[in-house]
């Protein structure tokens, strides 16, 4: 069975009582945890009562993630935290306040919530991880607030070793999503998994083109991974979790609230060795994501445009501050070899550009396609009376 995959749910007490006291680490609670949890036991993998002391310890009221990844590293797992006694915890870092929210527990209603979510996991079949998991995503693990908890559909693969995220507007332009689906296809046919946000535009279109390649690719949610937004996605998402997987860090049923998203921008940039952004508003959120992957030490790329356009002012201003100017996928896998070891880099094959397919062009359809652009021009050729249309999406010099 899968690491982290449960079918079966024994129905337990919310409240938890001490069977046998565990000492801590020399760590205090409140230390940097930075990277630390990488350096946990190696061997914790997930099962059902594992699972629920994790959500039992985050339902503790004052407990955020950030608390959680601290306790379970000075204590090794979730289940000695909720095990240890009050002066245990003080004794291992803990202020007197957080100790005694811990031996107090979930409230009641939190621990109607607790069961409630264990049901969902179990009726949907939902695989989670904890950042103590060896199969926890490596590269996730080290950035300072990893997910103590990540809930998966689909399937997350050595192979997303290999990972580059593509970020942008949600209104973007056609010569933006075609841009991004051409980077995203020609990424994946080398060997890297595709990383974005399953929102509209460029996220949409970095997905479909790695499925288009039958390339990987994995989508980060703002929501609980039993839903989807936005909603007009849910067959895309279908195809994602066929190539590749969805993840999620919210409680299962969370709604998609605005707050969650610049946090799930940080799972974005930490599954990656960059974060290229196609087109941007100097408002994006998508340029918190590339903010959030200069700060992991994560590449930063950018796709210049029109200095007029709107939806080029975000990527400009990330040139202008240093990011790495891209104009196709080789210039990306160029720049992120020097992070790969040897044998990830086996596995990268050079970029196969949009023009070099197998299929050879006759000599007027070549000449055709070396006229067109990313940009549509054909409406404004027609209502300028220059083309007529024909059936079945062709025109005729009018």
């Amino acid at each position: 069975m899968a690491a982290g995959v449960f079918f079966q749910y024994p129905p337990k007490d919310c409240n938890f009582r001490a069977t046998r006291p565990m000492q801590p680490s020399s760590h205090p609670v409140g230390a940097d945890s930075s990277c630390e949890v990488a350096d946990l036991a190696s061997g914790h993998r997930m099962t059902w009562l594992v699972l629920e002391s994790w959500l039992r310890l985050r339902a503790i009221d004052g407990v955020g993630d950030l608390t959680v990844l601290r306790l379970v590293r000075a204590w090794h797992s979730p289940e000695a935290v909720l095990r240890a006694s009050r002066d245990e915890l003080i004794q291992g870092g803990c202020s007197a306040q957080l100790a005694d929210a811990i031996r107090r527990g979930p409230d009641s209603s939190a621990c109607r919530g607790l069961e409630r979510e264990l049901n969902a996991i179990e009726r949907g079949r939902i695989e989670v991880r904890s950042a103590l998991d060896p199969a926890y995503p490596a590269r996730l693990k080290m950035i300072a607030d990893p997910p103590p908890l990540l809930y998966i559909t689909g399937a997350l693969t050595e192979q997303d070793e290999l990972a580059v995220a593509i970020v942008g507007a949600r209104r973007a332009t056609a010569a933006g999503r075609a841009m991004t689906e051409e980077l995203s296809r020609d990424l994946a046919r080398a060997g890297m998994t595709v990383v974005s946000g399953l929102a509209r535009g460029v996220d949409a279109a970095a997905h479909r083109g790695a499925l288009a390649a039958q390339g990987r690719t994995i989508a980060v949610l703002g929501c609980g991974i039993d839903q989807t937004y936005p909603r007009e996605h849910e067959q895309l998402r279908r195809q994602i979790e066929e190539r590749g997987a969805i993840l999620s860090e919210v409680p299962m049923g969370a709604p998609p609230h605005s707050h969650h998203f610049p946090r799930r921008n940080r799972i974005i940039s930490g599954l990656s060795l960059g974060v290229i952004v196609t087109e941007a508003a100097i408002s994006s959120g998508s340029l918190i994501t590339a903010r959030l992957a200069a700060e992991q030490g994560r590449e930063v790329f950018a796709v210049p445009g029109f200095v007029k356009e709107d939806t080029s002012r975000g990527t400009n201003a990330l040139l202008k501050e240093g990011a790495a100017l891209i104009e196709r996928a080789q210039d990306v896998i160029d720049a992120v070899m020097a992070q790969l070891e040897p044998a990830l880099r086996l596995r990268l094959q050079p970029s196969r550009e949009q023009n070099e397919r197998g299929d050879q062009l006759g000599k007027e359809e070549q000449l055709v396609y070396d006229a067109l652009s990313y940009d549509p021009l054909t409406l404004s050729l027609e209502l300028r009376q220059r083309v007529r249309p024909l059936p079945g999406q062709r025109y005729l010099r009018a």
